[in-house]
């Protein structure tokens, strides 16, 4: 009897040349099916691969989780180097081990943490274009932080959410937002239990505006609260959006990106 072994395996990539993350039949350049080239052709059978949060156009990832079951047998050393072989140079396998049969990339997350990074200074950035927001007026981020901690929680982020959201429930729970400074760099860090389409970056688009001093901090909540998608602030760009963290039970024994 064939023996079937499934693996957990970190990704890391540069989403700016690509249309997300999910395959798609218009044939758009995706991650999803760059990835399962390379794993298929290592594993010398056809590979399906499913991962933890399907990141948007042009969206990159630290610490995207996928899974996938084979029947080859390789060392974990031989995986990421041959995989990584196959792949653009801008997709990257950072790490693989061996899961258990329950394990599911999406299902058996805890949390997925999402950070968000903005250039604020008078001049632009020749090295950082389509890693960063450029954003040239001086943003409040005493006024970001504090409206952040308002939305903490389990609520209905039907305001925050796209209008092609196809998610059964609006109702999401931020665990924690961090907001902090780096010389002209600004870091906003989110984590939830999960995320509805374009959440992340409507909430963005809303604390860069409190930044700017156009809205109170006080005013995300009044967005919460309308449970009207136009109320909120414009979808920021997705260039400054990366998937940094997925949590899972210690038993799974899965790594967490930490940068």
């Amino acid at each position: 009897m064939i023996k079937v072994i499934k693996f957990a395996l970190g990704l890391e990539y540069d989403g700016s040349y690509y249309h997300g993350w999910q395959s798609q039949k218009s044939g758009f350049l995706n991650v999803q099916t760059e990835v399962e080239k390379a794993i298929s052709i290592v594993a010398n059978h056809n590979v399906s691969i499913f991962c933890a949060g399907r990141t948007d156009s042009k969206v990159h990832s630290f610490g995207q989780v996928i899974h996938f079951e084979t029947t080859a047998i390789r060392k974990n050393f031989s995986w990421i180097f041959g995989i990584n072989n196959y792949l653009p140079k801008n997709i990257s396998v950072k790490w693989i081990k061996n899961v258990p049969s329950i394990f599911h990339a999406r299902y058996s997350a805890v949390s997925r943490s999402y950070r968000y990074i903005i250039y604020n200074s008078k001049f632009r950035s020749a090295l950082f274009n389509n890693r960063v927001n450029y954003i040239s007026k001086k943003l409040n981020i005493k006024e970001m932080y504090k409206a952040s901690q308002c939305i903490i929680g389990e609520y209905d982020f039907t305001s925050f959410r796209s209008n092609y959201c196809q998610s059964n429930s609006p109702y999401r729970k931020i665990i924690n937002i961090n907001i902090f400074k780096l010389k002209k760099f600004i870091f906003i860090d989110i984590e939830a239990d999960s995320f509805l389409q374009y959440m992340v970056r409507n909430i963005i688009g809303c604390l860069i505006d409190i930044g700017k001093m156009k809205k109170n901090f006080k005013w995300i909540i009044y967005v919460l609260k309308k449970k009207n998608r136009s109320f909120c602030s414009s979808t920021a760009n997705p260039y400054g959006l990366y998937l940094l963290s997925i949590k899972y039970p210690n038993c799974f024994k899965i790594p967490v990106y930490n940068f």
